[in-house]
């Protein structure tokens, strides 16, 4: 909880000219615009700590609007990614939890070991935002059986078919090659996609949401008060 204390003789001023209900709906205005600044500063500092924040992450925070009669407009994680854990990650520090894709893996995939995470390898095919390319990531599970609907798992006679097409394999117990999903492309060669470890991933504190937000809050907030209620004086200047 922030407390910003204004000592503003020209704000002060206007706020006995106006109606209790005008004053509290000039408040409104300002606690919104200065909560929509607060999420403008964080998602810039996802561009900068981040690479390629992807738009699911850059909308992860919304702005809860004051109101006249609830004066309190909160920026904060949606609903709908509340459960989502990196996030807190990158702004608490920490082991971060599965990924879906990492949970699949490790409930689907015939595999000898743990898999507690999962990271793409230098021959991946990445999509802009860095991430693993949805195609050759639902190949891949196909491929090593460990799609959660059975019917879209690769069958032998769908391999057969294929065979000038790339497959994915993940080597067997004692295999020289490190864990993780490989892909071998139709001359031979193959490549890694797909690293298996057996560690959760742990991050650094990165975001700095917290922080941010205040010193924003603290700049911003005192200037739309001064504007907010001056333009509610001169509404209800015009009014009468």
């Amino acid at each position: 909880m922030l407390k910003i204390t204004l000592d503003d003789a020209d704000l002060q001023r206007n706020l006995r000219q106006l109606a209790d209900r005008d004053a509290r709906q000039a408040a409104a205005w300002a606690l919104n615009d200065t909560a929509a600044d607060v999420l403008t500063h964080v998602q810039n500092r996802m561009d900068e700590v981040f690479d390629r924040p992807t738009r699911f992450t850059k909308n992860a925070f919304m702005v809860w609007r004051a109101k006249p009669n609830s004066l309190e407009a909160f920026v904060m994680e949606r609903p709908t990614v509340g459960r989502r854990h990196y996030l807190k990650m990158q702004e608490l520090g920490g082991a971060r939890g599965q990924t879906g894709l990492e949970a699949l893996l490790s409930s689907r995939l015939a595999y000898d070991g743990i898999i507690q995470s999962a990271i793409p390898a230098e021959g991946a095919k990445l999509n802009a935002y860095g991430n693993w390319q949805t195609g050759e990531r639902n190949q891949a599970l196909s491929a090593v059986q460990a799609q959660r609907d059975d019917r879209t798992n690769t069958t032998a006679t769908a391999r057969k078919r294929h065979r000038k097409r790339a497959g994915f394999f993940v080597p067997k117990a004692g295999s020289g090659l490190s864990p993780g999903i490989w892909k071998r492309a139709p001359d031979g060669t193959i490549s890694k996609v797909l690293h298996f470890s057996a560690v959760a991933p742990v991050y650094s504190e990165r975001l700095g949401f917290q922080d941010g937000a205040a010193d924003v809050y603290r700049a911003r907030l005192p200037e739309h008060l001064a504007r907010t209620f001056a333009r509610m004086v001169q509404r209800v200047a015009e009014r009468g």
